[in-house]
């Protein structure tokens, strides 16, 4: 059984999680891996462990997430699907090679440095907010399959959804802000179930594992976690179409390099 103030914790980080991926279509997972590291370190888990099992079940609940912010994407018509089914196939290759090999292979303090690096290259992006050329537009589909297999990796190394990286490109690409924020929500799913069956795989023999954990994944965490975050991202996705998410992205980025931070000094200090 959970300690009660332990379900709290987790319910309102899936919360927050949920209502952001709606938001800006990021998935959550940025916001989850350093908070479930944190969380996961006071469960007595080893420091390099529980950065692997934060990535891990935080990707697992973006198949949750993903699902339920999209449907409220596609009432508005806003999700570019001839996109997600060039992007999809990359994604799911990508993220497999990811968690299925690279990840088992890499030190928990490794992942988390390159988490943090990461995640603050993709806060100062937002910072910057650069305006694409106006005649550039999406490769053909053998330039969106090497995009969506780069995508899908660099997701199951750091536990995220994939927005940080697809919706900046498909801005680059000259696909509106509101249809990329879209379609990167339905692009999560894919992502999420390439990289929930390496983690849950690749994780079946490594030791010391806290109980109710299917490979790097933590039951218990997913359970909560996605029973809240599917609540409030059909809120976040109808707030994407009314609010300045121009600013709100800034906000965000601010916490991001916050965040950022917290995972570099958790895996500079475990060398």
């Amino acid at each position: 059984m959970l300690d009660p103030l332990l379900i709290v914790e987790l319910g309102v980080l899936g919360l927050g999680t949920g209502f952001l991926a709606g938001l800006l279509g990021i998935g959550g997972g940025m916001l989850l891996v350093p908070f479930l590291t944190y969380i996961l370190g006071h469960q007595h888990v080893a420091p390099g462990l529980a950065v692997k099992m934060a990535i891990a079940t935080s990707m697992a609940t973006i198949m949750f997430t993903s699902v339920s912010s999209v449907r409220a994407h596609h009432q508005r018509g806003a999700v570019r699907w001839d996109i997600v089914r060039r992007l999809a196939p990359g994604i799911v290759l990508g993220g497999l090679v990811a968690s299925l090999g690279v990840f088992a292979l890499l030190k928990g303090a490794f992942l988390a440095i390159f988490f943090g690096l990461f995640v603050s290259f993709s806060a100062f992006q937002m910072f910057l907010d650069k305006k694409p050329a106006p005649s550039r537009q999406m490769p053909g589909t053998g330039g969106q399959l090497v995009a969506g297999g780069l995508i899908g990796f660099l997701s199951g190394l750091v536990g995220a959804g994939g927005g940080f990286v697809s919706v900046p490109f498909m801005t680059w690409c000259n696909v509106a802000i509101h249809n990329a924020v879209a379609t990167s929500a339905a692009l999560g799913f894919p992502i999420a179930l390439a990289n929930v069956v390496g983690y849950a795989v690749g994780g079946q023999s490594v030791a010391d594992l806290p109980p109710a954990s299917l490979g790097y994944i933590w039951l218990p965490a997913l359970a909560v976690i996605a029973t809240c975050s599917v609540l409030t991202a059909p809120l976040g996705a109808r707030a994407a179409h009314q609010l300045p998410v121009k600013q709100l992205k800034r906000v965000f980025a601010s916490l991001l390099l916050m965040l950022a931070a917290y995972m570099l000094w958790k895996g500079l200090s475990a060398f």
